[in-house]
């Protein structure tokens, strides 16, 4: 999928907004997010402009999964893998979604405490 020219996800991944970059490949990209939640809060993206989790079906096994394999890698990385960690992926405005990017956040290190309801 093209690149979204309004998407500052896109953006990062095309080097028009500078990223602490942690990991990328052809796939997906992690880097730090600018407004952490935890002490480690990495945003784990696809390359490719995907909006929500509603905009892929089951060719995209593969990219969800990959996501997940990235970011569990990089929570060991971290060195956060043994006290825990948390992965999220917000779907729409009533999860708190605030950029039109896929995205899955890495949190972690310290007690994250439980979900909001």
């Amino acid at each position: 999928m093209a690149p979204d020219p309004d998407c500052i996800f896109c953006k990062i991944v095309q080097g028009e907004i500078p990223s602490t970059t942690l990991y990328t490949d052809d796939r997906v990209i992690a880097f730090e997010d600018i407004s952490p939640s935890a002490p480690v809060h990495l945003v784990v993206i696809p390359v490719d402009h995907v909006t929500f989790l509603t905009g892929l079906d089951e060719s995209s096994e593969a990219l969800i999964g990959h996501m997940t394999l990235v970011a569990a890698n990089l929570a060991v990385e971290q060195g956060i893998n043994d006290s825990g960690y948390r992965l999220v992926i917000n779907q729409g405005t009533d999860a708190g979604q605030m950029v039109d990017h896929l995205h899955m956040h890495l949190l972690g290190g310290r007690p994250l405490g439980g979900l909001a309801t």
